[in-house]
Order: C-alpha cells, then sequence, then structure tokens
C-alpha cells in the first residue's frame, strides 16, 4: 500500500502564501496533511544567484493524483517554475497509511 502515496515537495515565498495554499490543497482532497517549515534556499535564477527565504511545504498525498494536483499548484502558485517533486512513501504505519487513504480521494 505505501508506494501509492508520496510526499510532494513545494516552495513558496512567505508563510502566507503556504497557509492558503496547504488550506486549499486539503480542502479540495489532493492531500491528507501539508506541513509547513521556514527554510533559506540558494539558487541560481535568470543569470543571478539568489539568496531567499522561503517556505517549504510537505504534501502528504495518493501519488496517483499527481498531475490534478500539480496542475492544481500551478494554478495558484506565484512562481514562474514552482518546485514540484514528488518522493515515493517506501514504508510507514498501517495505521497512518489507513488514515491518508481517507483524507485524500480521487475524483
Amino acid at each position: 500500500m505505501a508506494t501509492q502515496f508520496g510526499i510532494v515537495l513545494v516552495t513558496v515565498p512567505n508563510r502566507s502564501e503556504a497557509e492558503s495554499m496547504a488550506k486549499f490543497l486539503v480542502e479540495a482532497k489532493l492531500a491528507a496533511c501539508v506541513s509547513l517549515m521556514p527554510i533559506h534556499s540558494i539558487y541560481p535564477w535568470q543569470g543571478d544567484l539568489c539568496s531567499e527565504e522561503e517556505w517549504q511545504l510537505i504534501i502528504k498525498t495518493d501519488l496517483t493524483q499527481f498531475d490534478q494536483l500539480a496542475t492544481k499548484v500551478q494554478a495558484i502558485h506565484p512562481y514562474e517554475v514552482p518546485e514540484l517533486i514528488a518522493l515515493p512513501i517506501v514504508a510507514g504505519s498501517s495505521g497512518y497509511l489507513n488514515w491518508m487513504a481517507e483524507q485524500v480521494t480521487p475524483d
């Protein structure tokens, strides 16, 4: 059961954007849970080396819905090229995975 579930990583510029996106994804049943963390990112963008404070969304979801989740994130994301990285959950407690399955319902 674990391999259908995963973590999707998305960064946004501030806490307000992070909370708004997290609530949207959970209410749309595209995520069972979203954890938020402040981070510092260093990356090249359009010829400049950027050093930015950002917020990391750790989205727990059913990866069979990744395309729908990605489409929604891209539609509301403030970045031109948002981070959207999916990592499979290879193992997890059956109780938590069952709870995730109940929270995330495909269309």
